[in-house]
Order: C-alpha cells, then sequence, then structure tokens
C-alpha cells in the first residue's frame, strides 16, 4: 500500500486568472458613447444570444440599454473593464420586448463551457452584485434606506454608518483518500443516480480545517487526517466561495446522517459512478484524482 501522505499535490488544475483580462472598478471612467458588455439578469437567468455552441453577451451604450431597454440608471452596477471593454450589471425589470430579437435569458450554471472560463467567473462576480444590492437597499439595523459608495462596491447606511458588502459563504469540499479510492457520497437532492464529495458550510468560529473534519464525521461519520488544499472556486448560487481539500481517512465505518447524505461508499479510480458536471469544483476534483490513481495498483 502507497504511503498517501507522501504524495504532493500536483498544480495541474492551473487555470488563467481572471485578473489577466478583468480590470475591476465601481465608477466607470471611459467615454459615455463607448459600447459595453452587459450582464443582465432576470432572477437567476443571464441573457445572452446563441453563436453555435458558444453564446455571446449583449453589447450597448449606457444610453442605449436605459432608453431602449428599460435598463434603470438606479440599479445598474459598473463592473470594470473586460479586455478593454466597459462592463455593467442590472437586474432586468423591463418589458421583454425592448430586448433584442435574438437573444434570450439562459440559466448561468449551464452557460459554464459555452463562454470562457473568465467570463463565466465575471458573470458570476456580476450575478452576486445584483442579488447584494436587491437584497441591501435598507439597513438591517436602524431600517434607513442605504447609499452606495463610490470606492468600493458597499451600500452604506447614512444614519448608523454600517456598512453592507457583498455576502460571501465559504464551504469546504473534500476529496478523501483511501488506498486508490474515494469516498463519494449522494445529497438527498443529487439526481438519483449522481454522486459527489462531501461539502457543507464553515460555521460561524470554525477554521476551514475544523469545518472539514466536521461536515464529514456529521455526513459520512468518518475521520480524516492529512488535510491539504486543492483549490477553490467561485460559486454564485447564489453565493458561495468553495475550497477544495484532499484528506486521507483515518478510521471509522461510514455511516450516513440520512438528512443531508443518504448513501455513501468507497470507489476506485476506474469504477466511479455518475459525478458532477465539469462546473463544479467537485469535478475537477475528481478528474484529478482519476489521472492520478486510474490503473495505479493493477
Amino acid at each position: 500500500m502507497p504511503v498517501i501522505q507522501e504524495r504532493v499535490l500536483p498544480i495541474r488544475q492551473k487555470r488563467e486568472s481572471i485578473y489577466n483580462h478583468y480590470v475591476p472598478a465601481v465608477e466607470p471612467d471611459h467615454d459615455s458613447a463607448a459600447e459595453a458588455l452587459w450582464f443582465l439578469y432576470y432572477e437567476d437567468k443571464l441573457l445572452v444570444q446563441e453563436k453555435g455552441e458558444k453564446v455571446e453577451l449583449p453589447l450597448a451604450t449606457c444610453a442605449k440599454a436605459v432608453t431602449d431597454w428599460g435598463i434603470s440608471q438606479e440599479t445598474t452596477h459598473y463592473l470594470g473593464t473586460w479586455q478593454g471593454v466597459p462592463c455593467y450589471t442590472a437586474p432586468f425589470t423591463g418589458e421583454f420586448s425592448t430586448l433584442p430579437a435574438s437573444y434570450q435569458f439562459q440559466a448561468l450554471r449551464g452557460l459554464y463551457e459555452r463562454m470562457s472560463e473568465g467570463l463565466f467567473h465575471l458573470a458570476g462576480r456580476a450575478v452576486q452584485i445584483v442579488a447584494w444590492a436587491r437584497t441591501h437597499r435598507f439597513c438591517g439595523t436602524c431600517g434607513t434606506p442605504t447609499v452606495r459608495s463610490k470606492k468600493e462596491h458597499t451600500m452604506l447606511c447614512p444614519s448608523c454608518g454600517i456598512s453592507y458588502y457583498p455576502r460571501l459563504a465559504p464551504a469546504v469540499i473534500t476529496a478523501i483518500l483511501k488506498g486508490n479510492q474515494v469516498l463519494l457520497a449522494r445529497a438527498r437532492h443529487f439526481p438519483e443516480t449522481m454522486f459527489g464529495l462531501v461539502s457543507g458550510y464553515v460555521e460561524p468560529g470554525e477554521t476551514l480545517e475544523d469545518g472539514v473534519k466536521r461536515e464529514i464525521r456529521e455526513e459520512v461519520g468518518v475521520e480524516v487526517r492529512n488535510l491539504r488544499y486543492f483549490g477553490s472556486q467561485q460559486w454564485p448560487f447564489p453565493h458561495s466561495l468553495m475550497i477544495g481539500f484532499l484528506a486521507d481517512y483515518e478510521s471509522g465505518d461510514i455511516t450516513v446522517d440520512g438528512e443531508e447524505i443518504v448513501e455513501a461508499d468507497w470507489f476506485d479510480a476506474d469504477h466511479l459512478p455518475h459525478i458532477p458536471p465539469r462546473v463544479s469544483i467537485a469535478r475537477k476534483m475528481l478528474d484529478w484524482f482519476k489521472d492520478e490513481y486510474s490503473h495505479q495498483f493493477s
């Protein structure tokens, strides 16, 4: 049996940083006649145009978006520039008939492989900004209407001075390794045949490592050791940051909680069940597992 804890995680899941193309900003400094990319959301759906296997975002000046599409200036947020092009996001509250005929709203999660990963991440930033602004129109302490900061994405209470930043909920997700096997679990809300990795939100007062061990203990009843960082992924469904870890099995028999997790088992790299789609960090971690462990012990 190999000494798993001495394995070093290869840097395989490198991806190009969004900041190679994206320059964040709060206040626009471009010519008002410049065309901009628009991340328009209706509920959790993004307005896009079909381009074969890919999709494109609408491009228009601010004046056109406001006058022709009925976009509200009060709910519009400047995001900065993508490859030098200004970017805005806003909730769509106008009439659908005002929008370009070739565009339609599509669920963001289904667009992962239909736009560049960097642009997808920017779309995730945009939808979280829209949701944060919608839910922080009033101060949660005194009820005073909030005002938008011109320096950063912050809603300020002019009465009691509280700042409300976009919400971000950290969650941990872990690949538990035992020899050439990984522990996979089926959550109650998963499709009947799909299994994924154990995950959950970090609770107040916890470190990430504490959260990993608690979630694993609660959901599948085993103990782990030798935690090491794998990578992270923004997850705007609705406002999470997923932090991935690898861990080695230490002790205990699998015992599912029966509430969140209804089934769990060990699987080897060559016989994985139906696993999450490529949009998720779970899939990236399991693809890494297959690359590292497939046929290793045959």
